[in-house]
């Protein structure tokens, strides 16, 4: 913790003294890099954790069970949307604004005026969402069970809307590590809760179905208390996060006493600022997290206008949401941990007026996030199948999972891609575009899913095919907007095509691999071993073909390691 201290402090008088100092691009850009990626690996480790303990989730809930959990979660994520997620992103890029003249005063009124507003839409939605949870789910979704889970998520709004000023205030100083750490410490903690609540409500719902209730019941009471624990660990991050607030504090009071700016901006101009920056963003990123309840919405209500019953579109539903959407996570949690890294040296870039940074660290992160995601996908489309067999053991459903996770490979790099483009777009402070791309990729999407759902019966991969367009829609968008404001052109050899080719040998190396030992070791080994072998496939492939040069591998965290590795294999003169 005296490291963090130290770090902290190290920051803050680096920041305070901004104006004095010529940003220097080679390091923002590799300071993007180094703090997506304690971001990112802290993110990776969180998921690794969630995808470990939804599998005994899975085997307490069901398909049914995950369906009712996912929707909760659905739901429970867009109207968190509305109150408090944007917050995070708003308050670094506002107090970064401020840090980078020097002005720490404003800075912190922006903390405190956020912190106030937090409380306050957090509160009210929060009554509201448990007031409204039955008819949400049940005339909404479809799902009337789905209503006790939601209506436990309803008082983390409220506790999040506060975790998420504290993480945008450190992330205002370019200091991803308070975020990493609570999202550790928050996943841990929900792993634990989710599992013990999952199991005790669940023969709470069965002991009621053999009192006459419907048999949906229990799947319902069992998804209520998987919800346990995000109340849980939201509540522990926000302990962690004001422990990690009370220790900067002295130094940062000390800074905001030290501050002789002339410019006092009042509380009634920051808050109109505060809604200005957060309603885009909001807009945008409920625009573009919306389809995933809409696809729920509209899958539910074809299907049932089919003759399907609420237990059977709950279950495919279920497969799709327990199994594919939480490996998929995995590889995505790379481009939503870049994006709060991104944002605060893009504004720093912009208001020094230093365009040759910012093209850097948009070239940089991009190409960071296509050579990590584009294999990821690649390998859980060859090998999703004995991925699945091996962390779920599932007794049905293996053709249609193993399905699912060929067909969202695409859906992978997209949406990994889209994601990272719409914060590169508000980091350079254009606000508008991100929400403009999504409502246009939202159109196309939903007439996409219901054409494909209704007349072409595709069921489930419909759904899927439908986030691939509109994924694709918002990466055109996204892109034409960055190149028209900073005129700047991605590297699409060593950015897309060598991390393509390299992924493509790659999945036909794992695929092989696993086929011959399959026979004779079994799936869980085999699987584990051509993973394995994968990795050191695709990064041998990477390198000869000149994806990854050694100046850029020096600027990795722990960069001169690999260039050494890659030396002695004679991969690098």
């Amino acid at each position: 913790m005296a490291d963090l201290e130290e770090k902290d402090a190290a920051e803050d008088k680096s920041l305070s003294s901004a104006p004095d100092k010529k940003i220097a691009g080679d390091n923002t850009a590799k300071n993007v890099l180094i703090q997506g990626t304690i971001l990112a690996a802290a993110s990776i480790i969180a998921k690794i954790i969630g995808l470990l303990y939804r599998i005994p989730l899975f085997n307490i809930l069901g398909d049914v069970g995950n369906s009712y959990y996912s929707t909760a979660n659905e739901i429970y994520s867009i109207i968190l949307m509305i109150s408090s997620f944007s917050l995070p992103l708003a308050v670094s890029r506002l107090m970064s604004e401020r840090i980078q003249k020097g002005e720490m005063r404003n800075a912190n009124r922006v903390f405190l005026c956020s912190m106030r507003f937090a409380v306050l839409s957090g509160a009210i939605l929060a009554l509201v969402t448990y007031a409204f949870a039955g008819v949400l789910t049940k005339y909404v979704m479809n799902v009337e069970y789905a209503k006790y889970g939601l209506r436990v998520l309803a008082p983390v709004i409220l506790i999040f809307a506060i975790t998420g000023v504290f993480r945008g205030f450190f992330q205002g100083f370019s200091n991803m590590v308070p975020t990493a750490l609570s999202q550790v410490i928050e996943q841990i903690v929900n792993a634990l809760v989710s599992i013990w609540g999952a199991w005790v409500l669940m023969d709470y719902g069965k002991s009621l179905v053999l009192q006459g209730e419907n048999e949906l019941v229990a799947p319902g009471w069992g998804a209520a208390g998987a919800t346990f624990g995000t109340v849980a660990s939201v509540t522990i991050a926000l302990l962690f996060m004001m422990y990690l607030y009370a220790r900067f504090n002295r130094r940062f009071r000390h800074a905001v006493r030290k501050d002789r700016t002339l410019k006092r901006e009042s509380s009634r101009y920051l808050y109109r600022i505060l809604i200005l920056t957060i309603l885009p963003i909001i807009l945008s990123t409920l625009v573009y997290n919306i389809s995933n309840v809409l696809d729920q919405g509209i899958f539910n209500a074809i299907l049932k206008s089919q003759n399907y019953t609420e237990k059977q579109y709950a279950t495919i539903w279920g497969i799709y949401t327990g199994r594919f959407r939480v490996l998929m996570n995995v590889p995505l949690s790379l481009a939503s941990s870049l994006g709060p890294a991104v944002v605060p040296s893009l504004t720093a870039a912009v208001a020094a007026k230093d365009k040759a940074s910012a093209v850097r660290t948009v070239h940089s992160s991009t190409r960071y996030t296509m050579i990590v995601t584009i294999p990821c996908a690649f390998g859980m489309a060859a090998l999703g199948g004995p991925i699945i067999q091996m962390l779920f053991h599932p007794d049905s459903g293996m053709p249609l999972s193993g399905g699912i996770m060929q067909a969202g490979a695409a859906v992978i790099i997209l949406y990994a891609l889209s994601t990272l483009t719409t914060a590169i777009l508000q980091g350079l402070g254009r606000l508008r575009e991100p929400l403009i791309h999504n409502a246009v990729a939202l159109v196309i999407h939903v007439i996409a899913l219901v054409v494909m759902l209704r007349y072409l019966n595709l069921n489930i991969y419909a759904v899927l095919y439908s986030n691939a367009v509109f994924a694709l829609v918002v990466c055109i968008l996204n892109a034409l907007s960055i190149r028209r404001f900073i005129y700047y052109q991605q590297d699409l050899k060593k950015t897309y095509l060598i991390p393509l080719i390299s992924s493509i040998i790659m999945a036909f190396g794992c695929y092989a691999i696993w086929y011959v030992l399959n026979k004779v070791f079994g799936n869980s080994f085999a699987t584990i071993l051509a993973i394995l072998c994968g990795i050191i496939i695709y990064l041998i492939s990477l390198v000869a073909f000149r994806g990854l040069t050694e100046p850029e591998m020096r600027r990795l965290p722990k960069g001169d390691v690999l260039v050494g590795l890659f030396r002695k294999m004679g991969l690098l003169r």
